[in-house]
Parts: structure tokens; sequence; C-alpha cells
């Protein structure tokens, strides 16, 4: 098991073989990073899918989030456990499923951070504490709740606190639409 806050990290290729960006003229160092919030919703991997084939074109790099909610369970500390261990148990099985999917369609394996804790905080910690992330990618659900609650606070009550671009993918797109976009 992981200790958490954990964060696994691809090799670095060769910066030999990275070449500057394409788009920026930047070092290999300096590589666009795409961050994406992984979870359960059916609209996640249109969003995965988009910024795997952006970080194909760009020479770019993709950032998995995931991020269990702590469950609060202080009379029942076994079963408070035992649903962290499986909350912990399916975001692991999306990360390997998603990831596979990026190295696929880029060409690299992602960078994966998983943590624990409320989505919305932990976004808004990783967004402050890492210099390299350069566009967060979020899917937006279309269904008749709107386009999902990090889209929502991200573009409302928390937009002051974005320091970089958000792409909002629809989450209805087809993979051949998003093939033709990106």
């Amino acid at each position: 098991m992981y200790d958490w806050p954990f964060r696994f990290s691809a090799p670095d290729p060769s910066p030999a073989a990275a070449g500057p960006d394409p788009d920026t003229g930047a070092p290999p160092g300096n590589r666009r990073a795409f961050l994406v919030v992984v979870d359960a919703s059916e609209e996640c991997e249109a969003a995965i899918r988009f910024a795997a084939l952006r970080a194909r074109k760009t020479r770019g790099v993709v950032i998995l989030l995931s991020v269990s909610s702590v469950p609060d369970f202080h009379h029942w500390m076994f079963v408070g456990s035992l649903m962290k261990e499986e909350q912990r148990l399916q975001a692991e099985e999306r990360l390997s499923h998603f990831s596979a999917l990026v190295e696929a369609l880029s060409g690299e394996k992602p960078e994966i951070i998983i943590r624990d804790g409320d989505a919305q905080e932990e976004l808004l910690r990783v967004l402050d504490s890492d210099q390299r992330l350069s566009v967060l990618v979020l899917a937006a659900s279309g269904g008749p709740d709107g386009p999902g609650p990090l889209i929502s606070a991200l573009t409302g009550k928390h937009a002051d606190r974005l320091r970089l671009p958000v792409t909002i993918v629809p989450g209805t797109l087809t993979p051949e639409q998003l093939d033709t976009l990106t």
C-alpha cells in the first residue's frame, strides 16, 4: 500500500530525445504539464483522452490526480478503515486503467498523484504547489445537475485561486470527436 499523499513520477526521458517544446521553444525540462483529476465519473475519460492527445502533440506530460474522500467514522473505526481501503483500491484500479490509456495515446507514462481529503481542496493544493503545471483539464458532465462540482467551484468561488488556464472538455464528446479536435 501507499503512504498518502502518494506521488509517483514516471522516469524523465533523456533531454536529447525530448527536444525543445514545439510551441514555446522551452528546454525539455520545462515541458507543458496537463493535470487531470481522475474520478469515477463517466466524463473523466474525455478529459484524460484530450490531455493525452494534447501532450503527444506538444511533447508535454500528463499528470493524473486522484483524491479519495476520507470517511468520518469515529465510532466505527473498523468500518471507516475498510471503506478507506476500498476507496484506495478503486482509485488504484482507475489510475491503472487510465495510465495505460495515457501511455497508449501520448507514448509516455503519466505522473500520478494520490491524495486523501476533499477533492476541491486537494486540487487547489496541487495547483498551488506544483509550478510545472500549465493546463488543468476537466470534463463537464452532460447531465441535468450541471457541469460537475469541480468545474462549478473553479469557475465560481475559487476562480481567484487559479494561476493557470482550465480547459473544459464536454464529457459527451466521442473518442473520434476528441481525436479530431486535438
